[in-house]
């Protein structure tokens, strides 16, 4: 039996909360910036309308045997008449992922400079609720963190904040990029989202693509997990990427939170999003998430019941096949044994040596903060890099350039 996250599951202070706090999901704040809803509108109207139940093994083995894959196909894909034919969409997904990407396999790690969050969302261990051990690296901080990533060999950084403008602000954001720069070739945002003045302002400090997690396509859904905080306002959260692509970012990535709801239409919508946001910006490079769930602290009851190994694997492959140049990153939220199956298939980038705590890459113990959720697979860069070489694949740590 399926177990999103509803409401019975709520403490007495989060329904408290509930009732007291009724600000409109569907309206801007005054300091948000407003763009035309054309994608998101359609994004939304598609996923409505989805009835995976409707498709059969005839429609999936057709979009199995196209070579261009169209939403219809994509539709199809991830339906469960396509469970079945599992092992076909691993094979051509693993076809796919080496004619446009040959062995490559990217390798990064992502660091958590801050854990502060003005937002109440009640699956996320970051929340401004949940009582954890808060922390904040100042300029010395992040670099010390940064010189012993780099001493890993590698060249991509994934930064993370807690979504705290006034804790974690656009200056100190931009500060963390300049000293980025300093060691890596590529530097990733995975912060709370801004305007595309404010992006343009971190691409310039250094920056180049952002990631943002819908959590979920389903506005109603999505009310009822984020109670407060600027992350409740659904529009703004969807429309990111497109302010991040004007703010001058070469690439962005898309992800749902696989389980916080019916997963195959908020994959679904995932798809769809970042294939109408390709279509607008042809010159943007594309990237999927695929997050499961995770326990937190403070609440270990949170995890995706429904969404099972076969489910994850169905989901990767459907974005290979209807995007086969869009890189797919698969996280420590999954174990080994699953991340070293998923890279042989299709997934091409992977994180190494991964810390969601604060300030816990390097020897120094001072101002640690609490993770944001349990990871599964704490291999360090080189256990991954030997054990991406052992399936006769190739880790690159960094295939850009600036000149």
């Amino acid at each position: 039996m399926s177990e999103h996250i509803n409401e019975s599951i709520l403490n007495d202070e989060i329904k408290e909360h509930l009732k007291e706090n009724r600000v409109n999901h569907m309206e801007y704040f005054s300091d948000m910036e407003r763009i035309p809803h054309d994608i998101m509108d359609t994004v939304v109207r598609a996923m409505e309308e989805y009835d995976y139940d409707k498709y059969t093994g005839q429609d999936v083995l057709r979009a199995l045997d196209k070579d261009i894959l169209f939403p219809e196909d994509f539709a199809a894909l991830l339906s469960p008449a396509a469970i079945p034919y599992l092992e076909e969409m691993a094979k051509k997904a693993q076809i796919e992922t080496r004619k446009h990407f040959g062995n490559s396999v990217y390798m990064f790690t992502p660091l958590y400079i801050a854990n502060y969050c003005e937002n109440y969302c009640i699956y996320c261990g970051f929340n401004c609720h949940n009582r954890i051990k808060r922390a904040k690296l100042d300029a010395k901080g992040i670099e010390t963190e940064m010189k012993a990533i780099a001493k890993t060999g590698l060249k991509e950084i994934l930064l993370l904040t807690g979504e705290s403008r006034k804790m974690s602000d656009v200056e100190y954001i931009g500060m963390a990029c300049k000293i980025a720069r300093k060691y890596f070739n590529v530097v990733g945002l995975e912060v709370y989202p801004m305007n595309s003045d404010e992006y343009r302002y971190l691409h310039e400090s250094g920056a180049d693509y952002v990631t943002v997690f819908q959590e979920t396509y389903n506005s109603n859904k999505y009310e009822t997990l984020h109670l407060a905080g600027h992350k409740r306002i659904f529009p703004y959260r969807v429309n990111s990427q497109e302010r991040a692509l004007m703010g001058g970012m070469r690439g962005v990535g898309f992800a749902a939170l696989l389980g916080l709801d019916d997963f195959r239409k908020d994959a679904f919508a995932t798809g769809m999003h970042a294939y109408l946001i390709q279509k607008k910006y042809p010159h943007a490079e594309i990237a999927f998430s695929c997050p499961r769930l995770r326990p937190i602290i403070n609440n270990d009851k949170i995890n995706p019941m429904d969404v099972h190994e076969p489910q994850l694997l169905q989901v990767i492959c459907a974005y290979r096949l209807f995007m086969p140049f869009a890189s797919i990153t698969i996280s420590t939220r999954e174990c080994e044994r699953v991340r070293n199956n998923l890279i042989n298939i299709a997934a091409t980038k992977i994180s190494a040596g991964v810390s969601v705590g604060i300030g816990e890459h390097s020897e120094n113990e001072e101002n640690k903060g609490d993770e944001q959720f349990e990871i599964d697979d704490t291999r360090s860069v080189k256990e991954v890099y030997d054990a991406i070489l052992e399936r006769g694949l190739q880790p690159v740590m960094s295939d850009y350039i600036y000149v």
